[in-house]
């Protein structure tokens, strides 16, 4: 394994940026941890899904890459499969609802990406995808049910984990499971042998909290929080690599987001999407077990609308 994602990181390396780790004295002195940022929100296209869709894309055989590929997505996988086929001169296909907020779809566009648009569900999406891939034999890659999209993501934490091994944590927000599935293989790689990685998931859309605990996939019954990156369900991919690696999923509700995210811009002066800051306020709502521990936070991006912020 270990190898297998040395051959990934070299890779993708001209494609996706190493992005700086980060660490705040306030934040630290304020919950008692060494804490180690992990800052995709600096990665290209403004968060960690370049990785897994420039590995994804540089997997394919020279006849897949001919044909282009395709996605259904409305949030950052959408940007990330964009700008790496734009790289590698592929042709993209971009499946979004046509609700679909106009900032993401001319980022889509800026990137080169060609958009598709359907009705808001999922069976609309695949139903679109199906029909072009059918007509023009574009390869669909899955924004997170995909092992090399998930190898590729789980290459931030070893970029981390690389520089600070003797983490006794690390803890990513959780959507998909593509992030959380590539770090807990990661820290199985690279991190001491009691690491623990531990998502974070928001109480409003927490069917992988509910999936660790029933052990089999279960749907999101509400998907009405602010942490819209989060709002995708685990695949049959990412769910079985969660279940053997990941020690738990933590919930937290929507002040918690708002409350950790402004905290982050406020002391540490970067800018994080909603998403993001999900994994800082697992920190500091279960503070205590986390007392004296050196945590590692995988930021995951930084893609948010400055005209909609959530506080003044």
């Amino acid at each position: 394994m270990k190898e297998d994602f040395l051959a990934c990181l070299e890779r993708i390396r001209p494609y996706a940026r190493y992005t700086p780790i980060m660490e705040s004295g306030q934040i630290e002195n304020f919950l008692g941890n060494d804490l180690y940022f992990k800052c995709e929100n600096f990665q290209r296209a403004g968060a960690f899904k370049m990785r897994g869709a420039a590995n994804a894309i540089l997997q394919l055989s020279d006849e897949q890459r001919e044909k282009g590929v395709i996605t259904h997505s409305s949030g950052n996988f959408a940007q990330a499969l964009a700008l790496a086929a734009k790289y590698l001169s592929v042709k993209c296909y971009i499946v979004m609802p046509n609700d679909a907020p106009a900032v993401k779809r001319n980022a889509v566009k800026a990137y080169g990406g060609e958009i598709i648009e359907c009705v808001a569900s999922l069976e609309s999406r695949e139903r679109v995808c199906k029909q072009i891939i059918d007509e023009t034999g574009a390869t669909f890659i899955h924004p997170s049910n995909n092992i090399d999209v998930i190898m590729g993501q789980g290459t931030a934490a070893m970029e981390l984990l690389e520089a600070y091994p003797d983490l006794d944590v690390l803890i990513t927000p959780v959507g998909g499971g593509g992030l959380i599935a590539g770090t807990a293989l990661a820290a199985k790689a690279f991190g001491k042998e009691t690491i623990q990685v531990i998502g974070g998931e928001p109480l409003e859309a927490d069917d992988a909290y509910r999936s660790l605990l029933s052990g089999a996939i279960e749907c999101n019954e509400t998907t009405d929080t602010i942490a819209d990156g989060l709002r995708t369900q685990l695949g049959d991919i990412t769910f079985p690599i969660i279940k053997d690696n990941v020690a738990k999923i933590i919930r937290v509700r929507e002040n918690e987001i708002v409350s950790s995210m402004r905290l982050i811009w406020e002391r540490m002066k970067i800018v994080v999407e909603p998403s993001s800051a999900v994994a800082l306020a697992v920190l500091i709502k279960e503070r205590p077990s986390f007392e004296g521990k050196k945590v590692g936070i995988i930021l995951s991006g930084g893609n948010v609308d400055l005209n909609n912020l959530p506080f003044e």
